[in-house]
């Protein structure tokens, strides 16, 4: 197979961006596609498959090629994925059979360089989650694959898979998720059926979210963290637009996001509210339901952000865990007594989840009664990892 020079030098600068620069690899991605409308289906997924499996595996691939230079790492890339590089694609490694004879050596390396991520990462991990941190690392570096959840509101599971299927495009159900499917490994959405509305792409560990708070009509719920809306979404079509579903965030773009999301789901229940210093005391004992689906890592979403673990620092996570404690100690002041609290990340570090409610009710004995906990881990779900925490606010 042979590779094309222009396609080549731009996946380069968009894997110095990602790597050197620590920008956000989607971002990039996006950018670079709106930039270059003549780059057609295979170009398109020849740029994203390097980007995405070079940033994935760039401590593996520092080994195999004995360099860390961006270039050098992409060429290994390339190598493994069957191109034979050209005269004109010079770099500062190894030639092609010392990369591939290298790759049976990979597995004697320490973990951190077989499975590609940071030292003090993989520290971490090992700490919290013992035996069971390398089979994470080790389903997070599978590649994704896309998954929709069906809007119920404008459409039926059965009647999704007929329309995608008329459109050529193949979906299955997946067992214990009711309104999620997924499609074949390495297909994606055409854009025209992700603008539809019948169906938004969501991960099924992020579908197991807002049923737990098994939201009824009539009731006011409150998603205090809600971005772009995923989870408001979700509950709107589960309480058939009949709750009032208030949906929270910072980020104003965020927020328009979500309008225009809604209006296209007709998902009329939402409500989108900016957050301000005060939001906790202004809906003070309002809500029948919150959720807090709150920052954090994104650790569980390595497969879909691999960017994330090398852009990741030890003084970010702290600060992620300060804010979470602060959300926690100041949001279910907008829950009723006798309301749910649903604590959410999208982590698999326990210090990031059960550690934080386990500090919650001990700070504060008798407020607050445990429902439930749900650690959704990578590698026995093959799905993002997530956690949630069910809880009754008593007092």
């Amino acid at each position: 197979m042979k590779l094309h020079r222009h396609l080549c030098a731009s996946t380069l600068e968009l894997a110095k961006s990602v790597l050197v620069n620590h920008r956000v690899l989607d971002h990039e991605l996006a950018t670079a596609f709106e930039e270059n409308p003549k780059w057609g289906k295979r170009d398109r997924s020849f740029v994203a498959e390097s980007l995405f499996e070079v940033t994935r595996w760039r401590r593996a691939h520092s080994f195999l090629v004995d360099s860390e230079e961006t270039q050098s790492l992409l060429c290994a890339q390339w190598i493994l994925m069957g191109y034979e590089l050209p005269e004109w694609c010079t770099y500062n490694g190894l030639p092609a059979e010392d990369i591939l004879a290298r790759q049976a050596l990979l597995a004697e390396q320490p973990r951190a360089v077989r499975q590609s991520i940071p030292d003090w990462l993989d520290q971490l991990g090992e700490k919290e989650l013992g035996e069971k941190w390398e089979p994470q690392l080790s389903a997070l570096n599978q590649k994704p694959s896309v998954f929709l959840r069906v809007n119920t509101l404008l459409s039926t599971v059965e009647d999704t898979l007929d329309w995608l299927s008329e459109h050529n495009v193949q979906a299955s159900r997946i067992e214990g998720h009711p309104h999620a499917l997924a499609l074949e490994p390495g297909k994606i959405l055409p854009k025209s059926l992700r603008l539809d509305g019948r169906i938004e792409i969501q991960d099924p560990s992020s579908q197991y979210i807002a049923p737990l708070l098994d939201p009824q009509p009539g009731q006011r719920i409150i998603d205090a963290c809600s971005g772009a809306g995923g989870k408001a979404l979700h509950l709107a079509a589960l309480s058939n637009n009949e709750a009032r579903v208030f949906a929270m965030d910072v980020d104003q773009k965020k927020l328009k996001q979500l309008q225009y999301r809604a209006k296209r789901a007709r998902a009329t229940a939402i409500s989108p509210k900016p957050i301000t210093e005060t939001i906790h005391v202004d809906f003070a004992d309002v809500a029948d339901a919150l959720l807090i689906d709150s920052p954090c890592s994104g650790l569980g979403t390595l497969k879909r952000q691999p960017d994330l673990k090398w852009r990741l620092k030890p003084s970010s996570l702290d600060r992620v865990r300060s804010i979470q404690a602060e959300l926690l100690e100041n949001y279910p002041q907008m829950l009723k007594s006798g309301g749910k609290l649903l604590y959410a990340t999208c982590s698999i570090l326990p210090s990031e989840n059960q550690d934080q409610i386990t500090k919650l009710m001990e700070k504060h004995p008798g407020k607050y009664r445990l429902l439930s906990q749900h650690n959704l881990l990578p590698s026995e779900t093959g799905h993002d990892g997530f956690h949630a925490s069910l809880l009754i606010k008593e007092a």
